[in-house]
């Protein structure tokens, strides 16, 4: 896999929060917010939540997502950010395999409470970045990086 931008590497592994977008059993949109960890060597992130939160559930039956990325602090006068695409990875994934070890790695209180790590495959990535240039966008997209295919 070709590596992801490096601006869009590096503002990953500072931020900690995401917010996920999946689509309930009507069609609808669901968002949920977490705690995550990037792993910029495969290109997912990781985060942990209950298996039987809604959005566990929901995922299981679909798991394409969409999500967003601001910055952990925020500043008004600069525009900031990521939009992302991908896809859960079932947990026997070969992808999966460091998913424990490195969120906890970040989050070591999260080892208290119970919970499963799961892994978003990201397969686009959008980031708009205003603190050099205005406007200025990265994009970064798998399926024209390789020749994986987008859905596992």
């Amino acid at each position: 896999m070709e590596t992801i931008n490096d601006n869009i590497t590096c503002f990953l592994q500072q931020q900690t929060c995401a917010t996920i977008c999946c689509i309930d059993e009507a069609g609808n949109p669901y968002c949920f917010s977490c705690y995550y960890v990037f792993n910029g060597r495969h290109g997912v992130l990781y985060f942990k939540s209950s298996a039987e939160a809604h959005h566990s559930v929901l995922l299981a039956n679909n798991p394409m997502v969409a999500g967003t990325i601001l910055p952990d602090k925020l500043n008004k006068l600069i525009s900031q950010g990521i939009q992302l695409q991908g896809e859960m990875l079932e947990d026997s994934h070969l992808l999966t395999k460091d998913s424990y070890m490195l969120y906890h790695k970040k989050f070591p209180l999260a080892l208290a409470i119970a919970g499963r790590v799961f892994t978003v495959r990201l397969n686009c990535l959008k980031m708009t970045d205003s603190s050099k240039i205005f406007g200025k966008k990265r994009k970064w997209n798998r399926a024209e990086r390789t020749n994986e295919p987008i859905i596992v």
